[in-house]
């Protein structure tokens, strides 16, 4: 029987309509309401939904149904195949182009409506330009037609009796140009009631001119967000050269099957995963890991799809196709973090979705306010300030704030790999304060290797030739690590034969007729054989957590080869990278404490217990290390678990972050927030400190979302006007704040779509991060 985990699945859809953070709420307000919707996370910035559904029990249909019933629509699913990314940036394209094409005829007109209605400041204006009904010929397309998608979307929400960003434009131009119109039409009334028959066709055109432009620029902007998963996507070739039938044939890429054998040549993509098993190479890897360096590929090594072949031509089976590669892996990660919302967005969230009804309130109470107490004449000034207070306070910064961000972030990490698997856990690691670091396998290769070689009289590569020799087909770790380390100072090895092994103990071997005897102190016991002072050695290199291995020549011990897993070159800088962010530091491992004890310090960590609060944590079983975990937990840190192996899926779980390297399991990848492609733990510091820098970024932009919105409202409802009731504002800010200290309504709409640039802007500056390994 399924479990409900089993039965759940996600989709992404493509939401149209959106304009601000109130539509956001809208939308997941609609998809939620779908029956066995579990979850649904609205994006501003990329325009898409993340939904969990039950399988089975949901169409597309119902969603779009939904969504429709809202006010707005679904354009359709969203994968990281190339024709969706190649379509979704067609439509940006053409979005981008009409509202080019609308902000150009829409700019011209408002100027010269602008121009026409200060005569005063252009005296040298056409007369005709001064006309009130040349004026409202002039105003009126960019009215109806510039700001028809205003209109669009706020008659659509209307009908769902609900509020966004198009209500507010919509309102506050409409009051503008229809009191404008009815001036123009019927002077005589209003010369009666006001004593004043000024037009602001200026002021509802300018607005509309200033709205679109802000639209254009963020609709610019917003494409260098996801630029990071366009690149990847592009590195993926269309076709394949695969062997069929003994014959190389091109096929579509989207045709090869696990099992073909592909051919690729120097220069070339590499179309899918697979196992070299023919040739060799170099291949460039950057676009996985962000490592600069060709990786050597040799027969029997794994290559991964969208990497370049650099050198050589080689063969390799396929072993991972379609969405099963290691690249789509990470391109629906990326995708899902940059769709995720973070726990801070929750709060602008709950703002927004209060925020419009809340602004259309206040403006008019603006507006009855100054009807009953403003200056002369009341009606025009009134008029205003509720025009500014709509145009002011439309949301669509704080809708930005916080998606935009993100997906700079997540794409940048990206490109270096890390892989953040979602908004939560990218606002976790900078809160981080005790990194839990796996010694096997994180800190060190997870693999013995020859440490130290000590010989009474041969050379260190005699006695290596002949262990190596005596382990070329050992199965056995140890003797895998001699055998490995004389190939790789390329030693040839001799003929054995006679091999015989004792398991526990070492091997027994002829090697090119000479009897080797290979193994530990209880191996040379059981042959009698003397051991020459070694034993002191012996014991020396066991204090420093390394295996030593007594080498016997014709029932002769000369030498020793000591074994150990050794620290990987990079731990030492990593370790003191974490303390340098003002981290704790602990290490856990199975191991007995003594080895744990010489690798923590040789690490860099600080055990003494007059510093810090670094730990070690030895001999634990796997199945204990969540518990140590939520040991540190409980004394109230927030820990980030960084490991390789099976047995440390659970702790990488239980850590508030979990950072898995990525060479390890794919049981730890699918347990942890954090995944390190290149399998360096130096990226550990690099991920911490792209959350903090994404975390500050997103900080500022709600900040700047805020401070506009909240600040400017009681400007743009006349709250200076108890220091300029008398007419006194200074000559060089009257066409900011008039005669009395209200707010242009003109300038109102310009700040508006500023901070929406403003903070798209200050997301982008993520691309510049400087990660330290590089």
């Amino acid at each position: 029987m399924n479990t409900v985990s089993e039965q759940r699945q996600q989709v992404i859809l493509g939401i149209n309509g959106m304009t601000c953070a109130a539509c956001v709420k809208h939308v997941e307000n609609a998809l939620m309401s779908v029956p066995g919707v579990n979850s649904a996370q609205v994006n501003l910035a990329t325009e898409q939904a993340t939904v969990q559904y039950l399988k089975g029990l949901i169409a597309l249909e119902d969603f779009r149904e939904a969504v429709k019933d809202a006010g707005y629509s679904v354009e359709g699913i969203v994968d990281e195949t190339s024709e969706t990314i190649a379509s979704d940036r067609l439509s940006r394209k053409k979005e981008i182009r009409t509202l080019r094409n609308r902000v150009a005829v829409c700019a011209t007109l408002s100027i010269a409506v602008f121009l026409g209605s200060f005569n005063e400041w252009f005296p040298w204006i056409p007369s005709f330009l001064q006309n009130r009904y040349a004026l409202w010929a002039l105003a009126t397309p960019v009215q109806l037609w510039g700001g028809s998608q205003f209109y669009q979307g706020a008659f659509s929400a209307a009908r769902h009796r609900t509020t966004n960003m198009n209500t507010l434009i919509a309102m506050g131009t409409s009051v503008a140009y229809i009191f404008s119109t009815l001036a123009t039409l019927f002077p005589g009334f209003f010369y009666t009631q006001t004593v004043d028959t000024k037009v602001y066709f200026d002021t509802a055109a300018i607005i509309i001119t200033l709205v679109l432009l802000g639209r254009f620029l963020e609709a610019r902007v917003k494409g260098s967000t996801s630029e990071a998963i366009r690149k990847l996507i592009s590195l993926r070739p269309m076709t394949a050269h695969v062997i069929i039938n003994n014959e190389e044939m091109d096929v579509p890429l989207a045709e090869v099957v696990v099992g073909n054998i592909l051919v690729v040549r120097p220069g070339e993509s590499i179309p899918v995963d697979g196992e070299l098993c023919e040739g060799s190479s170099t291949v460039d890897e950057s676009m996985l890991t962000g490592e600069s360096l060709p990786v050597e590929k040799s027969v029997g090594s794994t290559i991964y799809g969208a990497t370049i072949n650099k050198t050589g031509s080689f063969r390799f089976q396929a072993t991972k196709v379609g969405k099963d590669t290691a690249l789509s892996l990470i391109i629906r990660m990326v995708q899902n973090a940059q769709g995720s919302k973070a726990p801070i967005q929750r709060l602008a969230d709950l703002v927004s979705s209060y925020f419009v009804p809340t602004v259309i309130v206040i403006a008019v109470s603006t507006f009855t306010l100054w009807v009953l107490i403003g200056p002369s004449p009341v009606f025009t000034f009134a008029l205003l300030a509720f025009v500014a207070v709509l145009i002011v306070a439309c949301p669509c910064a704080l809708g930005l704030a916080t998606p935009t961000a993100i997906m700079v972030g997540t794409g940048r990490g990206a490109e270096q790999g890390i892989l953040i698997r979602n908004a939560e856990a990218l606002e976790q690691s900078c809160k981080v304060q005790t990194v839990v670091l796996d010694k096997t396998g994180t800190l060190t290769y997870g693999s013995p290797m020859v440490s130290d070689i000590v010989t009474t009289q041969l050379s260190e590569e005699e006695l290596l030739c002949i262990a190596g020799s005596a382990e070329r087909d050992s199965e056995h770790p140890i003797g895998k690590a001699v055998a490995s380390a004389a190939k790789d100072r390329g030693i040839a090895f001799k003929e054995v034969s006679r091999f015989k092994a004792f398991p526990g103990h070492g091997v027994v071997a002829d090697v090119d007729g000479t009897t080797v005897i290979l193994g530990n102190l209880t191996l040379m016991q059981e042959h009698r054989l003397l051991l020459n002072g070694l034993e002191v050695k012996a014991s020396e290199l066991s204090g420093e957590g390394k295996t030593p291995i007594y080498v016997a020549i014709n029932g002769k011990v000369t030498g020793i080869i000591a074994v150990a897993d050794m620290l990987k070159p990079e731990s030492r800088e990593a370790v003191d990278a974490i303390h340098h962010l003002g981290l704790d530091v602990v290490m856990l491992t199975g191991d007995n404490d003594t080895t744990a004890r010489i690798i923590a310090l040789e690490a860099g960590l600080n055990l003494s217990s007059s510093k810090g609060g670094d730990q070690l944590l030895a001999e634990v079983l796997p199945q204990d290390k969540a518990n140590h975990i939520k040991s540190l937990q409980a004394a109230g840190k927030v820990v980030a678990m960084v490991g390789d192996g099976l047995n440390d899926a659970p702790a990488l779980a239980q850590a508030n972050v979990g950072i898995s390297i990525g060479t390890g399991t794919d049981i730890a990848i699918e347990a942890s927030d954090v995944t390190l492609i290149r399998g360096d733990i130096r990226g550990v510091v690099d991920a911490i400190s792209l959350s903090k820098a994404t975390m500050r970024t997103i900080k500022q932009n709600l900040f700047w979302a805020f401070f506009y919105n909240t600040a400017l409202i009681p400007i743009a409802a006349g709250v200076l006007y108890p220091f300029f009731s008398d007419g006194d504002v200074p000559s060089n800010l009257t066409y900011i704040l008039g005669n009395y200290g209200f707010l242009n309504p003109v300038l109102a709409a310009a700040a508006m779509a500023i901070s929406s640039v403003t903070v798209i802007s200050n997301s982008l500056r993520l691309h510049q991060f400087r990660f330290k390994r590089n």
